[in-house]
């Protein structure tokens, strides 16, 4: 009645980080994009679909403890981003659930920012079918992003710059994701983040895997000379000015409240504005473009589509006018985890399948 890959069983495989690398099946950067890029079409077809809630905790009950009281002068530029979210959806042949924790306080304890659970289930019975460590899978397709916008919106002579806000496991996907998609479109991207020790690493560990220069920076001079501008933080505030940005540079957002009013003002004025879900970007109501209309007591939901604001998950002919800015802001879509989760799971069992028929261990 089922198919071998989504038979259902009492044994629910629980499949951590190290267990899937010794067992070869994490994902490659060519892998992910094919796992992704199926999620996009099968969103715009309909068949994948989900929704995504998030319960924010207030910072004050944090700050409260005496114990964390003092490290809160670290944290004025920086939201704790404190939160438990759920991410849930279906596809033609599986369902998926993410849990993800997150505070940023997280790093004084020398734990990731967010850790991430994903529960993959056969979508007939919504019985589970395993449960992984989903922090590295989450950081991994967030990258894609990337890729997927260059692709669309990125115009103009090669190579061109980029600039990336952020150190952490996204901006490094990130920068993955972009050499193996836009290699030679790109030909230098400029790191600037709060941590100089982050961005040292992170330089250090990429360097030799990239075929575009990695440059730390202090300051955004170099900004003007960029085609893109990719904002991969937890910021509380804007990470630039408008005047900083080329006139018709493309911004992508990935983190938190890190745009000027006045760069949206402009964009929705004269450019191009996006989110990969309008619905999902105003309830989570934690980047610039959401909180741009709610400030106003008004709706992203409601009111953008009547602005032109549109969406990278329906179908569209993308044309922009030359010199006219693009910003597209992504909250992350569960379809892409789920996608992602379904590729390393069959991955996971073909290996063990061709590991079995060769007399080796179970």
């Amino acid at each position: 009645m089922f198919d071998d890959a989504i038979s259902t069983d009492n044994n629910v495989r629980f499949l951590t980080r190290e267990e899937l690398r010794s067992a070869g099946a994490e994902l490659t950067i060519a892998e992910i994009h094919a796992a992704t890029d199926t999620a996009w079409s099968d969103i715009k077809n309909g068949t994948a679909f989900g929704g995504k809630a998030v319960l924010s905790l207030p910072e004050e009950e944090f700050w409260q403890r005496e114990s964390v009281a003092p490290f809160r002068r670290d944290f004025v530029d920086e939201r704790l981003g404190w939160k438990l979210s759920s991410l849930y959806c279906v596809n033609a042949t599986y369902g998926g659930v993410k849990i993800i924790g997150a505070n940023a306080f997280n790093r004084h304890l020398g734990l990731p920012r967010s850790t991430s659970t994903i529960l993959l289930l056969e979508k007939r019975t919504l019985r589970p079918l395993a449960i992984f460590d989903g922090t590295a899978i989450s950081a991994l397709r967030t990258g894609t992003y990337a890729s997927r916008v260059v692709q669309l919106f990125v115009r103009g002579k090669r190579p061109i710059s980029g600039f990336l806000f952020g150190s952490g496991p996204v901006a490094r996907s990130v920068i993955e994701c972009l050499n193996f998609s836009n290699s030679g479109l790109i030909g230098e991207i400029f790191i600037r983040s709060r941590s100089v020790q982050g961005v040292e690493k992170l330089i250090s560990d990429l360097t030799d895997q990239t075929s575009f220069r990695l440059h730390a920076v202090s300051d955004n001079k170099r900004m003007k000379e960029c085609a893109v501008v990719i904002t991969a933080t937890n910021a509380r505030q804007p990470l630039f000015e408008d005047e900083e940005l080329d006139t018709g540079a493309v911004t992508l957002h990935l983190g938190g409240d890190e745009v000027p009013e006045t760069y949206l003002q402009r964009a929705l004025k004269s450019g191009t504005v996006v989110c990969d879900d309008i619905k999902t970007v105003c309830r989570r109501n934690s980047q610039s473009v959401a909180l741009y209309f709610s400030r106003r007591a008004l709706s992203l939901e409601e009111i953008g589509p009547l602005l032109g604001v549109r969406e990278l998950s329906a179908p569209a002919d993308w044309i922009r006018q030359e010199g006219t800015p693009v910003c597209v802001t992504c909250v992350g879509l569960p379809m892409l985890d789920l996608y992602a989760a379904q590729a390393i799971y069959e991955k996971y069992l073909a290996l063990k399948h061709r590991t079995h028929m060769k007399g080796g261990p179970s």
